[in-house]
């Protein structure tokens, strides 16, 4: 990955596009992503608010923190005690461009807030 002045990233790995291009194919994914860009929000409020079925949600939102896609920003407790992990994206934007002759472009704009916490949570780490 390349990183310009203005946090766009220029995808340079193979699996990161690939894994990019998925989701954005993906109907679920897709919703899942800009439902949680702004704001981290638990797998039961994605699936209320994007009506997606729990299951769909749930592995969707595995897949995507397994590609780092998504991030873990916390965990709640709730009402019946139970622990939930809020989720937040990592990409603000993405663009991709196809060439004539089979070559595929991936910049992506970092979701700074994400990122930010990520990295306050790693490096409070003792």
């Amino acid at each position: 990955m390349i990183l310009n002045p203005k946090e766009i990233m220029i995808i340079s790995n193979q699996k990161i596009k690939k894994a990019i291009i998925a989701a954005l194919a993906d109907e679920d994914m897709m919703k899942i992503m800009n439902s949680v860009t702004d704001e981290p929000k638990s797998i039961r409020t994605i699936m209320t608010e994007q009506n997606i079925a729990y299951t769909t949600t749930y592995r969707k939102t595995k897949l995507l923190l397994d590609k780092s896609l998504l991030v873990v920003d916390r965990f709640e407790i709730t009402p019946d005690g139970k622990k939930s992990s809020l989720v937040r994206s990592t990409l603000r934007s993405i663009a991709v461009k196809y060439e004539k002759d089979g070559t595929v472009f991936v910049e992506a704009e970092e979701n700074i807030n994400a990122l930010k916490k990520v990295m306050k949570n790693f490096l409070s780490i003792e």
